[in-house]
């Protein structure tokens, strides 16, 4: 084991202090992660926050497994309105989705009238005028329920082919040759549309929420320390851009192991859902959403640390985070409602690509190369960040007496 020894004079050399605080970074980064660790509100927020994801996931669950049951009522011996019900009834299993239909037969109009007000029918199905050659009604309490208009109305359209093919002396399937339709996209096995808009609006509350979080977190850390005068007593053992440096990587860390734990809770809730078949491409994109926050918010990050060193009290953060609070909030609205040109546009603007990437890795839009493009344009940024912020803070941090410019921080002397 080696010690170092003081100097003969009493005083620590250079090399001696040097030795001392070349580690210095590595204790702060570790106080950051241990004091937002045990944060009472940080884990309430995290705890909340996992809870409302697992209960998304679970009500898109419910919503994709539940049935509708549908209660039809239809002149007692009339196999027309009977056989049109049961051809409604066979279009939700055969698209997969979930509806019931079951026949309530009635005497006559007057008992229809009954069943629909006592609730015991849903609907009347029953001929126009008294007969099926000039259509057919349903009938509600109120307006029918539109999917069980929409189901009806196709088993209408089903059973009127039927008797007028028998009519002809054909069938059905002779009259419908050739008439199938089916679906093909150019893109593969892109996901939808619909599943895209929610996949983009997760990954852009995933960085609002991990962004905004630990970079007012940040923020006010440091502004502690420095109207409680605590900073100048760290500053005297710790260079400032070794402290800098720490509460960059501790707060870093602490975020991007949120996001990853949102995002692991997410995966596995939308394993129980009517989505689950997308997990392959949607664990892709997150995995280079991960990437992309891990460097973009190395950024953000030191730029929330001045907007603390720019402020002397708790009451001024509001005045010096604005404008990183709007950027944030910005990114967010623009990249979940982004799409086509604006969206590739975005891809490649540091922040906004942290989200607008990932989710055009999921929609199979964006080639091989292009996520890597995206990543080196925005580690340039986080290097530009760093080192202007590195500047400010040291010039920033140590002033008191009111708000700071970051023109006076850049130019004052550390």
């Amino acid at each position: 084991m080696t010690t170092t020894l003081p100097s003969p004079t009493g005083t620590t050399t250079p090399e001696e202090a040097a030795e001392g605080t070349r580690g210095a970074w590595l204790v702060v980064m570790k106080r950051e992660i241990v004091v937002r660790a045990l944060n009472k509100t940080f884990l309430v927020g995290l705890l909340v926050s996992v809870v409302i994801i697992a209960a998304l996931a679970a009500f898109m669950a419910w919503q994709g497994s539940k049935t509708d049951s549908f209660t039809v009522a239809v002149p007692a011996g009339d196999t027309a309105a009977t056989a049109a019900v049961e051809s409604a009834a066979s279009i939700p299993e055969a698209q997969g989705g979930g509806a019931e239909l079951t026949t309530l037969e009635v005497p006559d109009d007057a008992a229809a009238r009954t069943a629909l007000a006592a609730g015991d029918a849903d609907a009347w199905l029953h001929p126009a005028a008294g007969s099926a050659d000039d259509g057919w009604v349903l009938t509600g309490e109120a307006d029918p329920d539109s999917t069980l208009t929409r189901l009806l109305t196709a088993g209408v359209a089903e059973q009127t082919l039927a008797t007028n093919a028998e009519a002809a002396g054909t069938t059905t399937a002779e009259l419908t040759a050739g008439g199938t339709l089916t679906t093909d996209r150019l893109d593969g096995d892109a996901v939808d549309s619909q599943t895209l808009f929610f996949a983009s609006f997760a990954l852009a509350l995933l960085f609002f929420l991990g962004a905004l979080g630990s970079g007012q977190m940040i923020a006010g850390s440091v502004v502690e320390e420095k109207q409680s005068r605590l900073v100048e007593i760290m500053a005297t053992a710790v260079p400032l851009r070794h402290l800098l440096a720490g509460k960059i990587l501790g707060s870093s860390v602490v975020a991007l192991a949120q996001n990853v734990v949102f995002a692991a809770v997410g995966l596995v809730a939308l394993s129980f859902t009517p989505t689950a078949s997308i997990l392959p491409s949607l664990s892709t994109s997150l995995l280079w959403f991960v990437l992309f926050f891990a460097v973009g918010f190395l950024g953000l990050a030191a730029l929330y640390a001045v907007a603390g060193a720019l402020a002397s009290r708790t009451e001024d953060l509001q005045h010096t985070t604005t404008p990183m609070t709007m950027a944030v909030m910005g990114v967010y609205f623009l990249t979940f409602s982004a799409s086509g040109t604006f969206e590739t546009v975005l891809s490649y603007v540091p922040v906004a690509s942290v989200v607008s990437m990932p989710v055009r890795v999921l929609s199979g839009d964006a080639a091989w190369w292009e996520p890597i493009v995206s990543l080196l344009i925005l580690a340039a940024f986080a290097v530009v960040a760093l080192l202007v912020s590195e500047r400010a803070y040291r010039g920033a941090l140590l002033q008191t007496g009111g708000r700071i410019g970051w023109r006076s921080a850049l130019t004052a002397r550390a």
